[in-house]
């Protein structure tokens, strides 16, 4: 299994792995695909890992507190 680890891993080389994880980011969902794209984007730039990005999110959808509204088709918006 390799590594997603910002240390072990190119921007390129995340910008694959978002995109292969999320299928196609550019979804006929008013654009609700390429918005939880964005979610991921301090992982591509190299700031957060995959992991941190997504216990923020749970936390925040678990507690409630500050959390995104959701729109129609399931995007959160911050």
């Amino acid at each position: 299994m390799r590594s997603y680890l910002i240390a072990d891993t190119t921007r390129e080389e995340r910008e694959q792995i978002v995109e292969e994880s999320l299928g196609n980011i550019s979804g006929s969902c008013d654009g609700c695909m390429a918005g939880l794209a964005e979610m991921y984007q301090d992982y591509i730039d190299g700031k957060k890992e995959i992991r941190e990005i997504n216990m923020e999110f749970r936390a925040r959808y678990t507690s409630g507190s500050e959390a995104p509204e959701r729109n129609e088709c399931g995007y959160y918006n911050e």
